[in-house]
């Protein structure tokens, strides 16, 4: 093997190695929000009014402001849970009222709930129907 190719191979190697590497951690805060890890298992309920709406992956996503002015971000199903729901970007708008309910952050310095059912206007949109618990 000539002293280039040698030179090629480890180049090869290196670039793999920082692109797995550069992969794995980009992955990390992804993984770490996904899922219900960072949620607590007890539900609660949030009532406010929408500030925006995103529609964005790799969530949907409200800014709500609670009674209180506290800003909340309120993580809504994956795009599809969010679909099937019937929620979509024309549903709901700036300043309608809303009651979420779902699983806070472990935080409590966090202002960020996952919804398992958001109502607006009286019509319930279950994000996670196997999920929701009501007293």
């Amino acid at each position: 093997m000539t002293r280039f190719a040698t030179f090629a191979t480890a180049s090869r190697r290196r670039l793999l190695a920082a692109a797995a590497f550069l992969a794995a951690t980009m992955a990390l805060p992804v993984a770490a929000h996904h899922g219900w890890a960072w949620a607590e298992g007890e539900q609660m309920e949030l009532k406010g009014t929408i500030r925006t709406i995103s529609m964005a992956p790799p969530h949907p996503m409200l800014m709500v402001t609670a009674a209180d002015g506290r800003e909340w971000q309120v993580d809504l199903g994956n795009p599809n849970q969010t679909a099937r729901s019937g929620f979509t970007g024309d549903t709901a708008k700036p300043g309608d009222a809303i009651t979420a309910l779902g699983n806070r952050h472990l935080d409590k310095s966090k202002a960020h709930l996952k919804a398992v059912r958001i109502v607006i206007a009286g019509k319930n949109y279950d994000m996670y129907p196997e999920r929701i618990r009501t007293n």
